[in-house]
């Protein structure tokens, strides 16, 4: 039997085992539109029963011994590792990759579940000084049930890097995948702990509707929410979890900048910002969005870029070998011809691409915009590179601060200059030399402004911020004297 066998998950939800359903959600090829099979959807009543569930099993969870919840995400990772061809398959075909970013999504999750098995040996608390006659410490403690509410871009690595931290750290977990990606996003990572021998009713994975959705923050056990997705979801979900006094890590959307300095290599910036603009089709929160170029460069960046864009075949990336796959879904494929072609109607230029392929979307390049321009204001989370020109570098960081996001930056060229202006940028990360796309299990991840509520997740001592509380320790020799 294979990890992935349909025989085991189809047409069911993981809650303490493998459950029936009443009712499937079809598992489809976005490039095809071909079936693959079907996975279980949950109810909100079964998030309730789940819920209680996990609360339960948390408590023996958090008993075990940190090696023994460490043994369980090593063992997690050497199956992601053993399995790697059969996870990048679904990958492919389920979520629209290429074979290239599949294989690095794999990887990705190898790296986390081995960087997460570090975390129960991991430092957990200080020493504090006290003006009483008593040792005083603050200890951090498992939060208690998280919820995991993930999108279908990057399914699997952004389910589990806030899957295996919570963990790792003695939670329990509920799993709300996107149900376009299913299997990739839920299924891969419920039968990976599974065969780990995580203990039953840990985790529970829990496919589903909004209803779905809304259970998962407002079960009375649950007291964290770990969510990826858009802006205007990640609002709805930090509002309710407000209203219930419940902690809400938001990794929201982006519409990162790629900044070209003058002097820069036009041959290396332009690979660069085809890399970032153009990887998954630009379904990445990190995708370089906004290309800002001296005045000096612009002319030959636009038409290396677009060089670059004309030469890249798009296609099934299951049966051709590509560098852009399908667009997830008519609906999202819709949406981005529509932003592009709404704002070749306001003056924008097309200097490569703006078609529909099929399922796909041809990498473009837009010139001629201005600020104020669909293509140049929203996240458009498809193959669109929009460019634009600056003179000054006080002029290029106000074009990267005109924004309401705050995610991801990149700055090519000379390194002092790069410095000077990463000082003046309003931004969750900084990559100088590097385009917008970049991500470790070790390193801290997140966004300003629109873009979330901060760096909450990579990195021991964000993982142990998210998904810990804090409690104060104090301890006596003996009891203590009181005037009463």
């Amino acid at each position: 039997m294979t990890l992935l066998d349909s025989d085991v998950w189809g047409r069911k939800f993981f809650s303490d085992g493998w459950q029936d359903s009443a009712s499937q959600h079809p598992v489809t090829e976005p490039a095809t539109g071909d079936r693959l099979g079907s996975v279980g959807l949950a109810t909100a009543e079964d998030v309730g029963r789940a819920a209680a569930r996990a609360a339960e099993a948390q408590r023996a969870w958090a008993a075990t011994s940190p090696q023994q919840r460490a043994t369980v995400l090593r063992r997690a990772g050497e199956l992601f590792a053993e399995h790697a061809a059969e996870v990048a398959d679904w990958l492919v075909r389920e979520a629209g990759s290429t074979r290239a970013k599949a294989g690095f999504e794999v990887q990705l999750a190898v790296g986390e579940a081995f960087e997460c098995a570090g975390l129960p040996t991991h430092p957990q608390g200080e020493v504090l000084t006290s003006e009483e006659s008593r040792w005083s410490f603050a200890r951090r403690r498992p939060a208690g049930v998280v919820s995991v509410i993930a999108p279908f871009n990057f399914p699997l690595i952004l389910g589990l890097r806030s899957v295996a931290p919570a963990l790792a750290l003695g939670n329990a977990v509920l799993l709300k995948p996107d149900p376009r990606t299913a299997v990739s996003g839920g299924v891969v990572i419920a039968r990976v702990f599974e065969e780990a021998g995580l203990p039953a009713g840990v985790l529970h994975l829990l496919p589903g509707d909004g209803s779905v959705g809304r259970a998962v923050v407002e079960a009375p056990e649950v007291r964290v929410i770990s969510f990826t997705g858009s802006t205007p979801v990640g609002r709805a979900i930090g509002e309710q979890a407000g209203r219930l006094l419940k902690r809400a890590h938001l990794e929201l959307g982006g519409n990162n900048a790629l900044v070209v300095l003058p002097g820069a290599d036009v041959r290396k910036a332009a690979s660069a910002g085809a890399f970032g603009s153009y990887l998954h089709q630009g379904q990445i929160c990190m995708t370089t969005g906004r290309h800002i170029v001296h005045e000096s460069l612009l002319e030959e960046y636009t038409a290396a870029l677009a060089a670059k864009a004309e030469a890249l075949p798009v296609g099934d990336p299951a049966r051709e070998d590509v560098a852009l796959g399908p667009i997830i879904d008519r609906k999202q494929l819709e949406r981005v011809h529509g932003i592009v072609t709404d704002s070749v109607a306001a003056g924008a230029k097309i200097a490569a691409g703006g078609e529909i392929d099929g399922a796909c979307y041809r990498a473009t390049v837009l010139t001629g915009l201005t600020t104020d321009m669909p293509a140049w204001r929203e996240e458009i989370f498809g193959p669109v590179a929009p460019v634009i020109g600056f003179s000054t570098l006080e002029e290029a960081a106000r074009i990267v601060n005109d924004c309401e996001y705050g995610l991801s930056v990149g700055i090519l060229g000379d390194v002092g200059t790069a410095m000077k202006l990463a000082d003046r940028i309003d931004s969750g990360k900084v990559h100088i030399n590097e385009q917008t796309v970049s991500d470790e299990p070790n390193a801290p991840f997140g966004g300003v402004k629109a873009s979330g509520t901060g760096s909450r997740f990579g990195g021991a001592a964000a993982n142990v911020e998210a998904f810990t509380e804090t409690q104060w320790v104090t301890v006596r020799p003996d009891i203590a004297d009181y005037p009463f």
